[in-house]
């Protein structure tokens, strides 16, 4: 009854629902105790040579009436019970998807998509099984199998009713003994089917890379023990579930055969009439139900409670970034100033920033360079809070970036990162994705800037070409650029792009970066490249190294001190000079 408790804040909310339907319930009940009553004294008036049509016809009208009134009880019930349990499904699906939004990227690394999705989908659907059928058999089978015992014991005989109730306690032992058994294997079920869903879902999100290798067998063979291990989970749940039915059956035959047995002696000693027996052997087969619920409950409960367990550990994990209530609801402006001292990534011990010291003035353009790994992501994102741990200060705007609202810091700031990601919608609908009011004329206006508008009137249906999932249909260069419209839509005061020119060719990189500076004059730009064509027109070039700052300064100034910069530019030169020199043989 665990799960049931944990659900008490939601039968609270609605209470109005819930006994509202389990007083329809107690109705229904009561009016099925009305057809074995009848039926044994209908029994009784023909054994006696009474029964007169009149009589018989006033039962019939009895019974039909009765039907009715359940018919009518039993439809307004289940809206009331079955509703609300769909009113639950629906506000732990909003709860969880609030809470997704809300985790940083630490969380995303440590629980995979598949096995989110499980939890959103399987998982919620067993919770709604408590709130709904769960709810439904408690009640029905304590209230059916209540008055059926009442009936039984106050209107036939008090001595055949607890001799038919003997095996009851024995069901009672081996239900509760499967229910416990059927809460681990389902927890076991429940774990298989999430891993089987992220498998799915990595395996179509790479099908491209999959192909490419040759890897189709390997994959499928992967996906079939998967699969296997879920039957074989799933198969162990059944072996368990299986048992109720059986054993109830079982319980309930025995049942049977003691009151026959004993109402037999009762009515040969004068002690109940033949008709008084049919209607006790109809209570009984009433009760079986109720027997039955009780296997379906412990089954629906044990079910819920391993999908609660679950999806109440998730909830349970707290975002990383905690706002202050005192937090400042403006969206910050001005100079970005770096003073860490060093930053170190959650459950982790080393640090991969140190030593970093710059200020960058508003409407200047930063470069960050550097070797793979040399943290210029980081860098960039600390800005943005993505991660917390900073020892130093981050300002912005003069003040300290935890100072500010979280969705005000990141209002101020458009992020193009290394890895596009367009939704499954048109060019224009991800172009506008963060302003979906804008109209046609922004959209081309940014399209332009960033150098993707050609492109896009090439496309089938133009700025309503469907791009496929994450972008398919599109080539690396056309995400990018797609990805920087996007942001620019919004003209934020800060545009970060993180190494997002890499898929661009040298002659349109330089014409993005020749439209941003035109048409952000006064915006403060970031940029991390590979390619030290993309930063040399910056105000301010960092060199980063091991996760500190080797060098900076202008261009000008980084080549006069003949270090990493200066020999990486002309190296790059110098493939550039090959790569032009081929072009020109060919």
């Amino acid at each position: 009854m665990k799960v049931f408790i944990d659900l008490k804040w939601f039968f609270l909310q609605e209470k109005k629902s819930y006994l509202t339907g389990t007083i329809l319930l107690s109705i229904v009940a009561f009016f099925g105790l009305l057809p074995p009553k009848i039926i044994g004294m209908i029994v009784d008036e023909i054994s006696k040579q009474t029964l007169t049509a009149a009589i018989l016809m006033k039962w019939i009208v009895v019974l039909i009436v009765t039907a009715l009134i359940m018919y009518i009880l039993r439809y307004y019930w289940r809206i009331m019970i079955f509703g609300s349990s769909v009113k639950l499904a629906r506000q732990l699906r909003n709860r969880l998807y609030y809470h997704f939004t809300k985790m940083s990227s630490s969380f995303y690394q440590r629980y995979r998509t598949g096995d989110l999705m499980a939890h959103a989908t399987n998982d919620l659907q067993a919770i709604q099984g408590v709130a709904g059928s769960g709810v439904l058999t408690l009640v029905d089978s304590l209230l059916t199998g209540g008055f059926v015992v009442i009936a039984m014991a106050a209107t036939i005989s008090w001595k055949l009713t607890l001799i038919a109730l003997i095996p009851m306690p024995f069901m009672a032992l081996l239900t509760n003994y499967y229910g416990s058994l059927l809460h681990k294997r389902f927890h076991y079920a429940q774990a298989a089917f999430s891993s089987l869903n992220d498998k799915v879902q990595e395996s179509i999100t790479g099908i491209k890379v999959i192909k490419t290798f040759g890897q189709e067998k390997e994959d499928i063979a992967a996906f079939r023990l998967q699969s296997e291990d879920v039957v074989k989970k799933n198969v162990a749940v059944a072996r368990v579930d299986a048992l109720f039915d059986p054993t109830i059956s079982l319980i309930v035959g025995t049942s049977f055969f003691l009151s026959v047995a004993f109402g037999a002696r009762f009515v040969l000693a004068g002690e109940m009439t033949i008709g008084e027996l049919i209607s006790f052997t109809a209570y009984l087969g009433l009760l079986i139900w109720p027997m039955l619920a009780f296997g379906f409950l412990f089954n629906i409960m044990e079910r819920g409670r391993a999908s609660y367990d679950r999806v109440e550990k998730l909830l349970s994990e707290r975002a990383e970034i905690e706002e202050d209530d005192r937090a400042l609801s403006v969206v910050p402006s001005g100079n970005i100033v770096y003073d860490i001292e060093s930053f170190t990534y959650p459950n982790e011990v080393q640090p991969v920033l140190r030593n970093i010291h710059f200020e960058l003035r508003k409407g200047e353009t930063l470069g960050v360079v550097g070797k793979t790994g040399a943290g210029k992501t980081t860098l960039i994102k600390l800005l943005f809070r993505e991660f917390e741990g900073i020892k130093g200060n981050l300002l912005f705007g003069g003040k300290n970036i935890q100072d500010y609202k979280v969705d005000r810091l990141r209002e101020a700031i458009g992020y193009v990162p290394q890895d596009q990601f367009l939704f499954s919608a048109t060019v224009g609908e991800n172009i506008a994705f963060g302003a979906p009011a804008f109209g046609q004329a922004q959209r081309e206006a940014v399209a332009k800037m960033a150098q993707i508008h050609n492109d896009i009137l090439q496309f089938s249906e133009g700025y309503d070409t469907l791009v496929g999932e994450r972008g398919v249909a599109l080539s690396g260069g056309q995400r990018q650029r797609i990805s920087i419209a996007r942001a620019l839509i919004l003209n934020p005061e800060v545009l970060i792009l993180d190494d997002a020119l890499s898929a661009v060719d040298a002659k349109t990189e330089e014409a993005i970066l020749h439209s941003l500076k035109q048409e952000r004059t006064g915006k403060t730009t970031m940029i991390t490249s590979h390619r030290l064509s993309a930063i040399k027109h910056a105000d301010l070039i960092l060199v980063m190294d091991q996760g500190t700052i080797v060098e900076s300064g202008r261009h000008e100034e980084l080549m006069e001190k003949e270090g990493w910069y200066q020999k990486m530019y002309m190296h790059q030169q110098l493939e550039e000079l090959v790569e032009q020199g081929g072009k020109h043989l060919e």
